[in-house]
């Protein structure tokens, strides 16, 4: 794990840097140093960091108090520096530099499914959900979700109600729960399972965070099933997405059937349109068989 320095140097430069985020996770996983990138993005006419100039250590010092603030209200750091950070996201190239996390995260989970779908589900759709949630859990297989109405709610409920381990990658900081109805719910997550950030714990929800959301629960599992979703959905982002990052898509039939972006996905390469829960474990199966690297634990 990085130490508490190296965590307060990353947390600093992306706040202060006037490089893009994504630059700065390139340098400091191309320097295995957040310390060293941001001793680079000092003016020249400052000291290095051996002798650090007293703000800059300052700031240093006030952000180390910073994370163990977090870690007392139970909000855990993660950094791409630390071995705890979920390995399948680190393969793709909307990896956030960090990750905020009530729980625990488990080596398992990087063999996880995300299930995903429409805020506005049908009744349908709803208990679809809750069958393939149900048995992802029963088989010790962790469920990703985003805590939206909908779909995404009642994945998370079927895995916490049948005892297996569920994950939720939200939209907002931690501080924070949209939408608020689901708190109690989110508690329940943080408890058995994992609830994720990408974003600083005081963040309230916006509209172009949630793309971005998907991007990391698409990262950190290894397929992503569509339950039911509509032409202009959110949902499809994270179907391409997924495809994009050579990750396995599951449309149900109602989603081809129903929508031109459906349609279209269900020709291509890693899609399978799903007949049912039994189908999804057949077809998992024959991907592990494909790829035992990516399955010893």
């Amino acid at each position: 794990m990085a130490n508490r320095r190296e965590q307060a140097a990353l947390l600093l430069a992306l706040r202060d840097s006037e490089r893009g985020w994504g630059d700065v996770t390139s340098a400091v996983e191309e320097a295995g140093s957040a310390l060293s990138v941001l001793e680079s993005l000092l003016t020249p006419d400052q000291p290095t960091l051996d002798h650090v100039v007293p703000e800059v250590s300052g700031q240093l010092d006030l952000a180390e108090k910073e994370i163990e603030s977090w870690e007392t209200e139970g909000i855990h750091l993660v950094t791409v520096l630390d071995e705890q950070y979920p390995v399948q996201l680190l393969m793709v190239h909307q990896r956030p530099p960090f990750l905020t996390c009530r729980g625990f995260l488990d080596p398992a989970d990087q063999f996880g499914i995300a299930v995903v779908g429409s805020r506005n589900a049908s009744a349908r759709g709803l208990h679809i959900t809750r069958e393939i949630a149900t048995t992802l859990a029963k088989h010790d297989i962790t469920v990703f979700s985003g805590l939206a109405t909908g779909i995404d709610t009642a994945a998370h409920r079927a895995v916490v109600d049948a005892g297996g381990r569920t994950v939720s990658v939200v939209g907002t900081g931690l501080r924070r729960c949209y939408p608020a109805e689901n708190a109690d719910l989110q508690r329940e997550i943080a408890r058995t399972g994992a609830v994720l950030s990408q974003f600083w714990p005081d963040t309230g929800p916006a509209k172009h965070h949630f793309p971005m959301r998907n991007a990391v629960m698409s990262g950190c599992s290894v397929a992503t099933v569509v339950v039911e979703a509509g032409e202009h959905s959110g949902t499809r982002i994270q179907a391409r997405v997924a495809l994009e990052h050579g990750r396995h898509v599951f449309l149900l039939p109602e989603v081809v059937s129903g929508t031109s972006w459906g349609r279209d996905m269900a020709d291509r390469p890693n899609t399978t349109v799903l007949e049912g829960p039994d189908h999804l474990l057949r077809v998992l199966d024959e991907l592990r068989a494909g790829v035992p690297d990516l399955i010893d634990l």
